[in-house]
């Protein structure tokens, strides 16, 4: 089973646009997704997670809302492996 990884944005974006509170999910060294904090997310669960493009394909939920990054983490592996 593939691990995935999270590395802060400011490390893995040359662009400059990221915060504090985004992250890249990496498997095998290749973004597959990404979990951030959101500016306008629901109430009590501001962390977004969202399979990148391209690697959504017969996967479900693509996206959701958690209330932490750990949260958030477990529900994108959750979708990643298919479970």
């Amino acid at each position: 089973m593939t691990a995935l990884l999270l590395k802060r944005a400011s490390a893995n974006r040359p662009s400059g646009k990221w915060n504090d509170d985004d992250y890249d999910v990496l498997a095998d060294g290749v973004v597959v997704g990404r979990i951030f904090k959101a500016n306008a997310a629901l109430v009590g669960s501001p962390r977004t997670w969202t399979l990148a493009f391209g690697q959504h394909e017969d996967r479900t939920p693509s996206h959701g809302y958690e209330a932490t990054r750990e949260a958030a983490m477990a529900a994108f592996a959750k979708s990643w492996r298919r479970e």
